[in-house]
Order: structure tokens, then sequence, then C-alpha cells
């Protein structure tokens, strides 16, 4: 088995992909664990968890062989905090101001909420709900962070440039997020134009991210920098910190979010790129 996965790198990735994703499909779409009082599809992310240390034991590696270094913790969680604050921290200062702009009166509040493309997420209040916020993206994080940037870049890694290993992870990670528009379109919340739409602009939009956070992973040699920055992403500035007006909230996400990740991906694109010329 190790063999195959080492002589067929790429295939053996959409194979792990492929299992993946059909449990990330069945527990939102068939489960829907969301809409439970958990609020979070987490089984699909434990199994994830679960599939990279099976896939670890089957390649005799270790954890720290994918990119859960032993060294660089604390620098790089402070990297990517700094890197999703200060991209945030403009990201939401636009946002306020565009609302404004139009006669709205903009302030922010701090619940948790699960992401929705229709604007229909179910609102919590109470620590406890916000402990379990954190609680599962830390969870996510980990899963996706060791999945795409860790499991399948080392994997691929092996036998293609690291240009491709990048870009490859990075697609995956963008087909991985079509479950959430699948899933309102199978509740009919939005029409087949809307999917393929908002089915490719997750592709586009996520894939940015895998390759920021992929760089990230190079740069640093660890996976806490974009594990710091995509906690920071999911968590404060989807779950919890959100911006109120009185015809509703967080009317304005996906701008703030696009905003943020473009900002960030442009600093991550710079130092990169200074770095190589150095």
């Amino acid at each position: 088995m190790s063999e195959n996965i080492k002589q067929k790198t790429v295939l053996s990735c959409w194979i792990i992909f492929a299992i993946l994703i059909f449990v990330h499909g069945f527990e939102a779409i068939v489960l829907r664990m969301d809409e439970t009082v958990l609020g979070e599809n987490c089984i699909n992310k434990l199994f994830g968890i679960f599939a990279v240390f099976v896939v670890l034991r089957l390649l005799n590696w270790k954890w720290e062989d994918i990119g859960f270094a032993k060294n660089g913790f604390s620098k790089g969680i402070c990297i990517g905090l700094i890197l999703g604050i200060s991209s945030f921290l403009i990201s939401y200062t636009i946002e306020i101001l565009m609302l404004r702009n139009q006669g709205l009166k903009a302030h922010l509040g701090v619940f948790t909420t699960g992401f929705s493309l229709t604007g229909e997420a179910s609102v919590h209040t109470g620590i406890g709900f916000i402990l379990m916020c954190v609680f599962f993206n830390v969870i996510n994080v980990i899963m996706e962070e060791g999945t795409f940037r860790g499991l399948f870049y080392k994997i691929v890694d092996m036998d293609h440039s690291m240009r491709f290993a990048l870009l490859f992870q990075a697609f995956l990670f963008g087909i991985w997020h079509i479950v959430t528009p699948l899933h309102n379109l199978i509740d009919g919340d939005i029409n087949t134009a809307s999917f393929v739409a908002l089915g490719v602009g997750y592709i586009i939009l996520a894939g940015m991210m895998g390759i920021k956070w992929g760089l990230l992973y190079r740069m640093t040699g660890n996976l806490y920098a974009g594990m710091a920055d995509h906690f920071f992403n999911n968590c404060i500035a989807t779950n919890l910190l959100h911006v109120i007006t009185d015809t509703g909230t967080d009317d304005m996400m996906i701008v703030r979010v696009i905003i943020a990740q473009l900002l960030s991906f442009a600093v991550v694109i710079a130092v990169w790129l200074k770095r190589k010329s150095a």
C-alpha cells in the first residue's frame, strides 16, 4: 500500500480526497449536524484526522513530517494571527464604511453563528456556544491544514514540482468547499445558475487561500501560521465577530472575507517573491 501511494501520488490523493468529501457531503446534506445543538459538521473533521493518521501509519511517517513540527509553534501562531487580525481589521473597517455610506448604522456584535450563503444561519449566545465554536474551529484547522497543506502537499511533492504540489492541494481545497453551495441547492435556497457561480467562486477563493497557507508552510517550515490565519478567518471573522445593522446581520460578510483574503494573499505573495529574489 505504501509503495502504491508513493508511485501514484496524485491518484492516491484523489482517492483519499474522494473518501473525505463523501463523508463531508453525507454529514452536511443527510445528517445535518450543523442543525443540531452542536451547530457544526464535526464528524467529517474527526474522520479526516483519523484518515490522516491511517495514511501516516501506512507511509511510516510522523505528524512532524507533514508540518506539525515540534518547534516553531509560538512563532507560527503569532505570524498567522498578526496576518489575520491586520487584514480583517482593514476589511471590517471598509465594510462598516460602505454600510454607513448607504445610510445604515453599523456596529459589531459577538455571538456564534454558522456560515450561511443565504443569510439564514442560526444565532446562539452564551459562553458555552462560544467555547464550542472555538473548539470545533480548532479541530477544523487541524484537519484541513493537516490534510491539504500537510498530507496532500507532502505526498505529491515526492515526485512533482513544488509549484504543482502547491496548486494541486489548493485546487482540492477549493473543490472541498463546493459542499456548502450544493447543500443550499438541494434545499432549494439557490438555483442551478447560482450554484455554478458560487461553486466556481468557492474554487477560486478557497484555492487562493490554499495557496497562501501553502506558501506560509513553505516559508515557516510548519503549518502553524496557516492554521492561525485559517482559524481567525473561520472562527472570529465568520462565526463570532459580526457586523449588525437595522436591516440584518453580516449582509456584506462575503465582501469582508474577500477583501481580507486578497490583502493577506498579496502580503504573503510579496514576502515569498522577496525571499526568492534575495
